[in-house]
């Protein structure tokens, strides 16, 4: 469905990202993976998926954090592959803490990776997408994208952001052959919850599996963790002609959470 296209997704070396990129690659579109990672691992992971699907798969470390950075990788992208068709806005990191507590290079570092990059990412692709007259955004919000919690205000502020900035770019681009949507995963059971998982266990006294079960039962009503598979069939079907109008929205894949 994809083939020819050329597809970026920030924060691709492991988890969400990497199973959206996955996703794409099965579909023939040549992927850009980014993240951090082991230089072997990373490149093991690209030659693989470009062996199994046949499609060029590139790998740019850019670090997100800087708005430069983030432009240039899409720069890049567009001077080896020729176009840009899919910016997949995926990277993110979080900290907790009370607003009080919160420290301020943390609460920078996660504006400038969560949401401002994302800023950055699509201002950079969108006169490509505008001259060929398609184009795909995909913003990887959050259930906290629209419902809050305790002890994340930074996360909860940056994703609300990224819902409102999606609804821009939906608005700005539409009748152009583009589309801007946001994906909100609940629970995924990536490093960045398993970090989560491991502190709540410690707190709690209890096993890895059974801290497990109490953070899906305190959120997700469906108990089961949303995979990195489904997010990636979800991109693909918002890149598929079934949602050519479907712009400047999100679509939730939490089990229910935000169903509350």
């Amino acid at each position: 469905m994809l083939k020819g296209k050329v597809a970026v997704v920030t924060g691709s070396t492991s988890g969400i990202g990497l199973g959206i990129a996955e996703a794409l690659a099965a579909q023939g579109a040549h992927v850009v993976l980014n993240g951090f990672g082991e230089a072997a691992e990373i490149e093991r992971v690209r030659a693989d998926m470009a062996q199994r699907h046949g499609v060029t798969v590139r790998y740019d470390g850019a670090d997100l954090s800087s708005g430069d950075a983030v432009r240039g990788l899409v720069d890049g992208t567009v001077e080896a592959l020729g176009r840009i068709d899919i910016l997949v806005n995926n990277a993110g990191i979080q900290h907790t803490a009370l607003i009080e507590e919160f420290p301020t290079e943390k609460w920078d570092a996660i504006i400038a990776l969560n949401l401002s990059a994302v800023f950055h990412g699509t201002a950079a692709a969108l006169p490509h997408m505008k001259k060929q007259q398609w184009g795909r955004i995909i913003n990887i919000a959050s259930a906290h994208g629209l419902v809050g919690s305790a002890n994340k205000s930074a996360y909860v502020a940056a994703k609300h952001g990224v819902m409102g900035f999606t609804k821009v770019t939906g608005l700005e681009t539409a009748g152009l052959g583009i589309t801007a949507n946001a994906i909100c995963p609940g629970w995924v059971r990536t490093a960045l919850v398993e970090k989560q998982i491991s502190a709540n266990a410690a707190r709690d006294g209890v096993d890895q599996e059974t801290a497990a079960r109490a953070l899906l039962s305190e959120k997700q009503p469906s108990l089961q963790f949303t995979t990195p598979e489904q997010l990636g069939g979800t991109a693909v079907f918002l890149c598929s002609g079934a949602a050519d109008q479907i712009t400047g929205t999100s679509i939730s894949v939490d089990g229910g959470w935000t169903a509350r």
